[in-house]
């Protein structure tokens, strides 16, 4: 087994016995960009020269007997909306080619402040609106996207190039590139990630999480990356939750959770191998010590209007500037969206808000008799890169661009966390559940996800070869 191959945990271990150091696994991490990177295009910079030399820090601080935690020495690929002082976050667009913020992301600052070592810049569906990441390749099979938009840290992560990535999730984009991709990922409760320094698409709906190989490995870099800051208006002052330590802690015991089983939405238009593979999960569960509870999914009908609308405003006030100034930089997907959004009428933009706080209110009533709700990430596996319809046996006809996010957008309206978990393949192409909780309930996800993986261990996506 490489470096490259490890998970966090197991990494950590390695370097803390002495058998690895930081260097020889930035070694490998950037080995393996080298090797890959021609098929995957996964990142829009390598650091690897900075990433050296904070592996040597990290060396040389272990050598001077100073206490290092879990991630220090773990290479990390950051998605290029989080800002890194000294290296351009181009948000994977010509319009931000020249951008070189002085500062760090309250995120980076972190991670830095953790001792990992930054490989470098993860590429983005452009300014985060879309859902294939266009410029990646899904490491699984390069004949089909990654989903997005944080396309680019996932296929990392998944192809070993990094042990993890970090991305945001507007509509989903954490959690469908990390089904895509045969991962894990987590999106927190809203202002449980400080969103300081990274680039938004609309404001009321961003969240920031990790993707990783394993929910340990997730629960790592979320201890990593949560807590309060001042610096973004929407951060939640709460006490700090040791995830990691949660999930070692219960691995072995019961999942003790009633999961809700939806009987309408997240059935609807999906496709067989996804839902038999994510009921197969859900019966694992069951068998740990988990109960099922049928529900409805009130406003059902009211989600997508809701997000295009909230999306399609707060993305559109953010650019207004550069649209006006830069309009011919953008792609025509991007900046056909933005001119859309930019033609919301501020009554409509009220009133998703106002059906938005009745969905909350809604969700609320229903999570009175669960725990979480277990669905599909997706209703399809990663599409090619043609990006074809699809036509439903109902004789529906579905955009598989539009399909792929069918199933994501209620826990960003939410504001709720809910872990992607891979389950399972189809056609060679990974399946992923979401798991989404009530506010603040990342451990109990983090736990289930982790003693599913226990007993249900999907191959790991390092072992597809890129092709």
């Amino acid at each position: 087994m490489q470096p490259y191959e490890l998970t966090i945990q197991e990494a950590a271990q390695h370097m803390a016995d002495g058998s690895l150091t930081a260097v020889e696994l930035t070694e490998s991490s950037l080995d393996r960009i080298g090797e890959v990177e021609p098929a995957l295009n996964a990142f829009v910079t390598v650091t690897g020269e900075a990433a050296l030399r904070q592996a040597e820090e990290v060396d040389t601080a272990r050598r001077a007997g100073v206490p290092l935690g879990p991630l220090a020495g773990i290479p990390i690929g950051v998605k290029d909306l989080y800002d890194m002082a000294g290296i351009p976050t181009t948000s994977s667009s010509r319009v931000r080619a020249d951008y070189i913020p002085d500062r760090d992301s309250a995120v980076v600052d972190k991670l830095r402040r953790a001792r990992s070592v930054l490989v470098g810049k993860t590429h983005t569906h452009e300014f985060a609106y879309g859902g294939i990441t266009p410029t990646t390749r899904n490491p699984w099979n390069t004949g089909h996207v990654p989903a997005g938009s944080s396309g680019g840290s996932a296929a990392a992560v998944a192809a070993g190039e990094c042990m993890a990535g970090l991305g945001s999730d507007t509509g989903g984009s954490i959690r469908m590139p990390a089904a895509a991709c045969g991962v894990f990922g987590i999106k927190p409760t809203y202002g449980l990630v400080s969103r300081r320094g990274v680039t938004s698409l609309s404001w009321s709906l961003d969240h920031l999480g990790p993707l990783t190989r394993t929910a340990l490995d997730a629960a790592y870099v979320l201890d990593a990356m949560a807590g309060y800051d001042s610096g973004d208006r929407a951060s939640a002052d709460r006490p700090p939750v040791h995830y990691a330590d949660g999930v070692i802690g219960a691995a072995g015991g019961d999942v003790d959770l009633r999961i809700g089983i939806p009987q309408n939405y997240f059935t609807d238009r999906v496709q067989p191998e996804v839902q038999e593979a994510v009921e197969r999960a859900v019966e694992e569960l069951v068998g740990l010590g988990a109960t099922t509870v049928p529900v409805e999914i009130p406003f059902a009908d009211e989600f997508a209007a809701v997000s295009r609308l909230i999306v399609g405003a707060e993305a559109a006030s953010y650019h207004r500037t550069m649209l006006r100034d830069r309009a011919d930089l953008y792609t025509d997907q991007v900046r056909t969206s933005l001119e859309t959004g930019s033609l919301v009428m501020a009554t409509d933009y009220i009133d998703a808000l106002r059906i938005r706080a009745l969905i909350q209110d809604a969700w609320k009533v229903m999570f009175d008799g669960v725990d979480c709700l277990a669905a599909p990430v997706s209703p399809i596996v990663a599409p090619p890169v043609e990006l074809g319809p699809i036509e439903w046996p109902d004789g529906t006809v579905e955009e598989s661009a539009r399909a792929i996010g069918r199933f994501s957008a209620p826990a960003n309206q939410l504001g709720l966390p809910a872990v992607a978990v891979p389950v399972g393949i189809a056609d060679g192409l990974p399946i992923g559940m979401q798991l989404i909780g009530r506010p603040f309930s990342e451990l109990p996800l983090l736990c289930a996800a982790a003693a599913y993986e226990s007993l249900s261990p999907v191959r790991r996506p390092i072992d597809v070869c890129v092709h």
